[in-house]
């Protein structure tokens, strides 16, 4: 007899798309879509995952080198003694600051993600943790700083209000971010929405939607940012009883855009040499932009993920501010593209864990609300882009701790942070690691021990879009886990009677995510029988209107206050200037990158290399499936332009390599790529040869390892140089 089982997600795909697997006998056959919530090609690839013959089916012990991926299996017992034995061991010797766990998003859940891991390690003594999301930490930094909250966006069904809507960096039609997002952007086209797209890269999200392609160099969107305010400014577009009413510093930036501060005035001619949009084009998109509110600039994450990516967000922010777009339809806060969505205005279903993870007793010291001080937060964990770094140097770099035993959970680092030519020297320095895995990645082949964790479709949780959404979906168990893999749950729930801990949990998994979806905010109402809506699965939030971010506080400034010092929106930030840090100002500033068009490098790499999020992957999952490996190739894109001076054909391999790393890739000779720059899919699998060369083209092995000034992932700021493979 066929059933459908309501269920959905995929991994740390944006959005978290619910729909209905049909399930024939005791297997999985098909899926099938909710309405208007249309999945993207990684949910129907899912099927391919679960029953791929690359599982990892049973614990592995290693038995050869550290990364030469010979491993032997044992059983479940002796797998859990030896890792409660390592950490036992670690703890009493060293000390907890020794143990240093990699958890991440690649578990898509509200249960079963990497937070059983920080509840039972927190429970065991602490350990060391890691800050800086990979995504977006200079929107969430740009956000505290100028709104004091990071949800900042509308519902996207308020976009059909927008008489103009600029996408910076943004491409939702492929990372999807929400799963009815590019539906409500194409019923606001239907409707007489301008867009404009603003990106170095013609992508997908461009050609259905864009009215016009705005080629820029990467890293230097601040400055088109600010020649932008400048036009305005001095056309008197701005909205000056906005600014006077609802803003903090802008005379500030005002003097900086006109040069008061260091004689440069911000004008298109300065930003025309440094981005590569011509002065009539940036004065166009400024007027454009000024007068045709409502509008909307809405800032993908990738412009971000610079050297100084926080710049583009606050400048952003200050050009919504100038022109009055906040707190409006149709307009837009222009920084962090999270939503406060629930049934009512304002309500939301909190994107933080819900299975509580307790305190950790090595950060009890840590004073409350240090997150716009990076150099605060360094002393109590490590920054994402150092984190091969801090294991090879520990101590003795400024680290907080010198590890040994690293724990891995829903995370594949070696591919997906930067470096990883560093990242393989650095993974031979603990003493011990374990990892929380599906398949045999690049990270868990250095893994001492690899316990075989299942997949969604074998467990019961709640999820939501990551980026806040008008639903939120029970993820049902669809099959039962297959070989002998279990939940991350249920591995720390085994674990933790062996570490002395005999109250890790009072609950079943399906218990947990009970308590969980009861408990969520603003769910009372809409789960009015939790065993039918569980059956269900997705459920809607009932909104009584389209929500739009910062409505109260506009309407109402005396009653509702912004969550800076000031209670307004900072275009002059005090907390930041309170850093006295000049790579950091209080004000939006553009400031030239590393590994830029200008640096001594561009002589040896003259390419600028970006990275995005490919449409077949979520990160480095689904990098194996084949369906979805067959419908798009990994691949480098190249302009013709560059192509011609280098005797490149479309199709071709290629060399990609600068002074971290090489990989060879096939290549897409491209009009849609500006010259200068080339791009590539980040999440392929590194798979080197015997000479280092990564033939899996993992765009990873090219990046640098260091942050911007207030943390974020610098990915995006690159060079490289590419040949034809002889």
């Amino acid at each position: 007899m066929d059933t459908f089982v309501g269920t959905g997600g995929c991994h740390d795909c944006g959005g978290k798309c619910p729909y209905k697997v049909e399930v024939t006998g005791e297997k999985a056959t098909r899926i099938e879509p909710y309405d208007e919530f249309r999945p993207c090609v990684r949910a129907y690839g899912y099927i391919q995952r679960v029953y791929s013959p690359e599982r990892l089916k049973t614990p592995l012990k290693r038995v050869g080198e550290r990364g030469e991926g010979k491993f032997e299996p044992v059983s479940w017992n002796d797998a859990l003694d030896i890792v409660a034995e390592k950490l036992r061991h670690v703890r009493d010797k060293y000390g907890s600051s020794a143990i240093f766990c990699i958890g991440s998003s690649g578990a898509p859940g509200r249960l079963h993600n990497a937070a059983p891991v920080f509840r039972l390690l927190n429970m065991f003594g602490g350990y060391i943790a890691r800050w800086a999301s990979a995504s977006a930490e200079a929107a969430y930094f740009a956000a505290q700083a100028t709104y004091g909250i990071i949800p900042t966006a509308h519902t996207r069904d308020d976009h059909i209000f927008s008489k103009l809507a600029i996408l910076w960096g943004w491409n939702p039609a492929e990372t999807v971010q929400i799963a009815d997002t590019t539906y409500n952007l194409i019923l606001a086209k239907e409707k007489g929405t301008k867009f404009i797209a603003v990106d170095p890269r013609y992508t997908n999200t461009a050609a259905v939607l864009a009215d016009e392609w705005i080629p820029i160099r990467p890293g230097t969107d601040t400055a088109l940012l600010l020649a932008m305010a400048y036009v305005i400014l001095e056309k008197g577009l701005q909205d000056q009883k906005f600014l006077d009413k609802y803003t903090f510093g802008f005379e500030v930036f005002k003097d900086y855009l006109r040069g008061k501060e260091d004689g440069i005035p911000k004008t298109p001619s300065w930003a025309e040499p440094i981005t590569g949009v011509s002065r009539s084009v940036a004065e166009r998109l400024a007027v454009l932009y000024a007068t045709s509110k409502p509008a909307a600039l809405i800032p993908g994450f990738g412009p971000g993920r610079t050297a100084y990516g926080e710049q583009f967000h606050r400048a952003a922010t200050a050009l919504a501010a100038m022109t009055g777009n906040i707190g409006i339809h149709g307009g837009n806060p222009a920084c962090c593209e999270v939503p406060l969505v629930g049934r009512t205005p304002g309500a939301n279903i909190s994107s933080t864990t819900l299975i509580p993870i307790g305190t950790n007793p090595l950060e009890a010291s840590a004073p409350p609300n240090i997150g716009l001080n990076p150099r605060l937060r360094d002393k109590y964990r490590v920054n994402t882009s150092q984190i091969w770094d801090a294991l090879i140097r520990g101590k003795d770099g400024g680290y907080p701790s010198d590890t040994k035993l690293l724990y891995i959970v829903c995370a594949n680092p070696l591919n997906q942070y930067p470096d990883v030519n560093m990242g393989v020297r650095a993974l031979k320095n603990p003493e011990f690691i374990v990892i929380h895995e599906q398949f045999m990645t690049a990270t868990a082949r250095f893994a001492d021990v690899v316990l075989p964790a299942n997949t969604h479709w074998e467990r019961n949780d709640l999820m939501r879009p990551w980026l806040g959404g008008p639903y939120f979906f029970f993820a049902n168990k669809v099959v039962e886990s297959l070989h002998e893999t279990k939940s991350d749950f249920q591995i720390c729930s085994e674990l933790a009677p062996r570490l002395g801990i005999h109250n890790y949990s009072d609950k079943s998994d399906d218990e947990w995510v009970k308590e969980i979806a009861l408990s969520t905010p603003d769910t009372n109402e809409v789960i009015s029988d939790y065993e039918t809506s569980k059956k269900r699965g997705i459920i809607r939030f009932k909104q009584s209107e389209r929500f739009v971010a910062f409505q109260k506080e506009i309407k109402n400034p005396a009653s509702f206050r912004f969550s800076t010092p000031s209670g307004k929106i900072e275009i002059f930030s005090q907390k930041l200037a309170e850093l006295n840090d000049p790579s950091i100002p209080p004000i939006p500033k553009y400031l030239p990158t590393w590994e830029g068009k200008k640096d001594s490098l561009s002589k040896a790499y003259p390419l600028q290399l970006i990275t995005f999020h490919f449409k077949t992957r979520a990160h480095s999952c689904f990098g194996n499936v084949p369906w979805l490996k067959e419908l798009e190739p990994q691949c480098l894109w190249l302009s013709t332009s560059d192509a011609r001076e280098r005797g490149i054909r479309d199709g071709d391999r290629v060399r990609v390599f600068n002074e971290r790393g090489e990989i060879e890739t096939l290549v897409r000779v491209t009009p849609r790529i500006m010259p200068g720059a080339v791009a590539m899919g980040q999440g392929a699998w590194y798979r080197p040869d015997e000479q280092g060369v990564d033939q899996g083209a993992c765009a990873n092995v090219l990046t640098r390892g260091k942050p911007s000034p207030a943390g974020a992932l610098a990915a995006n700021t690159c060079l490289v140089d590419v040949k034809k493979q002889t």
